[in-house]
């Protein structure tokens, strides 16, 4: 791996496939009684949100955590930018205090690629505007991988608000990675612009109707999971559709949607990077149907993140050369009341 996590495409097959067995070594420890490795003990890292968020911001603090990392989390409305300080003397000031590593999301585009020049610290993007979620695509990626087993030839399709979503992006790069069929699917309103040459070049399906692909009757044939995005309405400035309920007639993953996606096909997977919108791209009932996996896909967040910053931050070089072994997290001992020694 590369010094920084910025973008899917910083990443080759062999990254991918390595930060995903590391998080299943990672796994495990959620299935201890004392959840604490002494792996990261002495590094810092700082958590810089200035958007909100829940899962992300959560995931990265309880993997720092859980690996005995300093983590340390900030918010843009708690920070000098709120003052007027501009985004470099910010990200410069934190990187001065000798931190080892910064996971910031932010609502521009681009903005972690350019932090990234200014700071000495790995930098691992959590978001940045429309552009990119790597750590959201690994644990997808993960989430399938354990219920479906390799990937090559499986057929994923994502569907929805594409316009606005950098997990789609993101997924779309490391599915291909890993040999994954990809269809995307949305209204005309909400398809990138430009999609159709990013298609042709990297291989992946493009669709406006729904029902199609659902029915296997797409060039990539039957679906082997579906995964749902969220519609970004704090995105959106104008009219992308003209009413919720038309949009969850046309592209939303309904009750009478799921029933006959699982006709076809009863191991189908439902994924959502979340938050949910219930009722406008999903139904309750798909959203809690035994094909979800959106759960697993929030335990699998904390895992692969903690994967990740092992990959950058426990080697002397940042760059460890392979994933943990059994012993290395079985000798975290500990005492009566729970620390790490």
């Amino acid at each position: 791996m590369t010094r920084h996590l910025i973008s899917s495409a910083d990443l080759g097959r062999a990254d991918v496939e390595a930060i995903l067995e590391t998080a299943g070594s990672m796994h495990d420890l959620q299935r201890r009684e004392v959840k604490k490795v002494p792996t990261l003990r002495g590094r810092t890292v700082i958590n810089f949100f200035f958007e909100d968020s829940t899962r992300t911001r959560s995931s990265f603090e309880i993997a720092g955590k859980w690996m005995s990392a300093d983590t340390i989390n900030l918010s843009g409305k708690g920070s000098s930018t709120s003052k007027g300080e501009s985004l470099r003397d910010t990200a410069m000031t934190v990187d001065a205090m000798a931190v080892d590593a910064l996971v910031m999301r932010h609502p521009a585009s681009g903005a972690a690629h350019q932090v990234a020049q200014w700071v000495r610290c790995s930098v691992i993007n959590a978001g940045d505007g429309t552009h990119e979620h790597p750590t959201q695509a690994l644990l997808d990626a993960y989430t399938l991988r354990s219920r479906l087993g390799d990937l090559d030839g499986k057929h994923v399709a994502i569907v929805g608000d594409l316009t606005h979503s950098r997990v789609f992006r993101s997924n779309v790069i490391t599915l291909k990675k890993l040999g994954a069929r990809v269809t995307v699917v949305a209204p005309p309103t909400l398809m990138p612009s430009g999609i159709g040459a990013w298609s042709a070049a990297d291989d992946f399906a493009t669709s406006w109707e729904l029902d199609p692909v659902l029915a296997g009757e797409h060039e990539h044939g039957p679906v082997d999971a579906v995964m749902m995005l969220r519609v970004q309405r704090e995105r959106m400035s104008g009219g992308y559709f003209p009413t919720a309920r038309e949009y969850t007639v046309g592209y939303g993953l309904t009750r009478d949607r799921l029933e006959t996606l699982v006709a076809r096909n009863p191991e189908v997977l439902v994924l959502h990077p979340g938050p949910m919108n219930r009722g406008l791209e999903i139904a309750p009932e798909a959203a809690d149907s035994p094909q979800s996996v959106v759960l697993d896909q929030v335990s699998a967040g904390v895992a692969v993140r903690m994967a990740v910053l092992y990959h950058l931050l426990a080697g002397d070089d940042g760059a460890p050369s392979g994933p943990p072994s059994p012993a290395t997290l079985a000798g975290a001992t500990t005492t009566n009341e729970g620390a790490v020694r």
